[in-house]
């Protein structure tokens, strides 16, 4: 056998096992949502796709970082009080809200101003909610 075919048949092989575990998926896995974005439409599009998943059974966690910070703080109220209320919504059906704790103080934010429901993360928050057996992510 030559070293393409040899080569190719690990391709294909690679390529249908992974293939293969993805129908292991569960019904029920972690959704983690990394959102940097601020700009509305696009925040709210995470938002509403980890509500729709979360309202299916997924749990979710949403990681605000970079510019989204401005969506899960008191200053931001005006500018984005239509992702506030999904957030609001979200983390009263028990979803989980991490803001990124080097993103707000980069943005000149502290634990106090964030709004109701947001929890300041960590390494350990964060990692918990990321790593947990059969998560899966997406960012915007």
């Amino acid at each position: 056998m030559t070293l393409q075919r040899i080569v190719s048949k690990i391709i294909l092989l690679t390529g249908l096992s992974v293939f293969s575990l993805s129908t292991f998926a569960g019904a029920n896995d972690p959704l983690f949502v990394n959102l940097s974005s601020d700009e509305p439409m696009r925040a709210s599009m995470a938002i509403q796709f980890g509500k729709h998943h979360f309202a299916n059974g997924h749990p979710l966690t949403i990681f605000l970082t970079d510019k989204a910070v401005n969506l899960g703080v008191k200053a931001g109220s005006g500018q984005f009080a239509e992702q506030q209320q999904l957030i609001s919504e979200i983390v009263a059906s028990g979803a989980l809200v991490i803001m990124c704790p080097i993103c707000l103080k980069q943005r000149g934010f502290t634990e106090g101003d964030l709004i109701t429901g947001v929890k300041l993360g960590g390494p350990k928050m964060t990692g918990d909610a990321l790593f947990r057996d059969g998560t899966k992510t997406i960012s915007w």
